[in-house]
């Protein structure tokens, strides 16, 4: 990924709570020179010191039967907008706003036992606080050989790029017209932009 100097991100904490808020990505793998791509939450989990991303594919999906031993990609989005021109004080070009995180490692078929103890834990972060919690350790045993439908799947992190472009190359007075103009748009990526953009100021 292209990344600016401005706007890279190297703080790997800060890049895991942007993945912890924006899990749904897409993994990226290729078959004869084709790439194939699958749109999956993707969780990160550290095991002795090292990082990886771990899901589940239908059976059904041909991807998975490229997973083992290859590189993979791993692409997670965060919100994202437009940003005119008309909100400098000078003069300048329009541009887009947006955070992108891309992951790259090998990756491993899971066995019958880690992906039992994967869904478990995904069930368990989503499940947390409702009313009725369907968790793994409640499900009856007829529901869970639906497992048998899918492919775990882990990847081992070996590099990560990460590029938040949020207008950190403007003057202050340009950065604060530009998130009341995004507040104003009522759209929820505009103001998600907006609010990754107060943050950082």
């Amino acid at each position: 990924m292209y990344i600016p100097k401005q706007f890279e991100v190297t703080d790997m904490e800060e890049i895991k709570a942007f993945i912890q808020a924006y899990p749904f990505g897409t993994i990226v793998t290729t078959r004869e020179g084709r790439q194939l791509a699958t749109h999956v939450p993707l969780e990160m989990n550290e095991e002795k010191g090292s990082y990886y991303m771990t899901g589940h594919l239908a059976y059904a999906n041909p991807q998975w039967k490229t997973f083992e031993g290859q590189e993979a990609l791993l692409i997670y989005q965060g919100p994202h907008a437009y940003v005119s021109a008309s909100w400098y004080e000078g003069e300048n070009v329009s541009t887009w706003n947006y955070q992108a995180v891309h992951v790259y490692g090998t990756v491993e078929l899971m066995n019958e036992q880690e992906l039992e103890a994967d869904l478990a834990r995904l069930m368990g972060k989503y499940e947390q606080g409702r009313e009725n919690p369907v968790l793994w350790e409640n499900m009856s045993e007829k529901v869970k050989k639906q497992m048998n439908a899918i492919v775990g799947f882990k990847v081992k992190v070996e590099e990560v790029q990460a590029a938040f472009k949020l207008s950190q190359n403007r003057t202050e007075a340009d950065y604060q017209n530009i998130i009341d103009h995004l507040w104003k748009e009522e759209d929820c990526n505009s103001r998600g932009v907006a609010e990754e953009m107060k943050k950082r100021r």
